[in-house]
């Protein structure tokens, strides 16, 4: 009797519309494209004359019909379209295929010397890094692939934040790169809460979150619920740490603290420095304004984590007086709020490139 309850409910489950989990995992698209761009859309391209120069047979690039060369074309991005079928197995890469075509975009193409304008090299791996999200998601790529992938795309990402800063945004749209980061980001963190590991890089990442997040309550939740053994960790202890100087608003434990941080910590936390060398002068100007008084411009700039030259500057974009005999003279009263979106952030990226000079950054 209970056996025909079971089956019973089995039967109604599936009248309900419940497909059986071995089913739904046999209906996702596995694919079977062995190279970075399907041969089918390598010669629609090469057609209709859209290669990338990245992609064309070096010699060819003058001509008419510049050649795709087939171990350097990477499939596009293209949006989802009515009648055009996405889960097409000969035009979907095994994940695999996937993580090798993440490694030459990053490694060969963005990590490139010789290949320049920046904001191209960008772009070309941007859009190409959306192609491999897209055939990922149709395949439900899990596991270990899954998190190197993202790994990987989330480094590119926050590099790319900082190095383009403060580009025309017909070159690089901040707020796309920022969309996209976050979306790997988020899907990285549940990769690491929900399969099981090993994961050797999670600390690196969590850090990397909170860093580029400060202020988030979500991202410092997060973070707190991490298991004591993780959280406790170098990385994820001096994040907390920059993260609690942010909220507090103490600017100078939170520049000085930053001098901790590694290249790829430093890229993260950048977009954040503006507003907190902002709250150092206004809080220096309300504490040091006297008609007498008179602070060294060295120590500013030690405080600010700026050369002199710097430092000088950016008290000239906030109203700041300098003397010449290179003493900051504070006020109150002559200290002036910055229209958000004026202030040039990338003349004020030293304490960022001296880190990447190091060889151990």
């Amino acid at each position: 009797m209970a056996g025909q309850r079971q089956r019973a409910g089995q039967e109604g489950g599936r009248r309900k519309g419940q497909i059986p989990k071995q089913q739904l995992k046999d209906s996702v698209p596995r694919g079977t494209c062995q190279t970075m761009c399907p041969a089918n859309e390598l010669h629609d391209r090469e057609a209709q004359n859209r290669l990338h120069r990245f992609e064309m047979i070096a010699g060819t690039e003058r001509d008419r019909r510049p050649k795709g060369d087939p171990l350097r074309a990477v499939k596009e991005y293209s949006r989802p379209a009515a009648g055009k079928d996405a889960t097409n197995p000969t035009d979907l890469r095994p994940p695999a295929v996937l993580r090798k075509t993440v490694s030459y975009l990053i490694d060969d193409i963005a990590g490139s010397s010789s290949l320049h304008p920046w904001t191209e090299v960008y772009d070309f791996v941007f859009d190409r890094l959306r192609s491999v999200k897209q055939d990922m998601i149709i395949q439900r790529v899990s596991g270990m692939d899954c998190v190197a992938i993202l790994e990987r795309t989330v480094r590119f990402l926050i590099f790319a934040s900082y190095r383009l800063c403060g580009e025309p945004l017909q070159l690089y749209n901040p707020c796309i790169n920022d969309t996209h980061l976050q979306e790997c980001l988020s899907w990285l963190l549940e990769c690491y809460a929900n399969e099981t590991g090993p994961h050797p890089n999670q600390e690196e990442f969590q850090a990397l979150g909170l860093l580029y997040n400060l202020g988030s309550g979500r991202a410092a939740q997060h973070v707190i619920e991490l298991p004591e053994q993780l959280r406790s960790t170098p990385a994820i202890t001096l994040a907390l740490s920059i993260n609690r100087a942010f909220v507090e608003r103490n600017p100078v434990r939170l520049l000085r603290l930053s001098q901790q941080l590694n290249f790829l910590q430093s890229c993260a936390l950048h977009r954040h420095l503006v507003a907190c060398r902002k709250d150092l002068l206004l809080i220096y100007s309300h504490g040091y304004s006297s008609r007498n008084c008179r602070f060294p411009l060295d120590r500013l700039a030690q405080l600010l984590s700026l050369d002199r030259s710097r430092t000088a500057q950016l008290c000239q974009v906030y109203g700041v007086e300098v003397n010449q005999d290179n003493q900051v003279v504070f006020s109150k009263a002559a200290f002036s709020e910055l229209e958000q979106g004026k202030m040039q952030c990338k003349l004020y990226h030293s304490t960022v490139s001296e880190k990447q000079k190091r060889p151990h950054c």
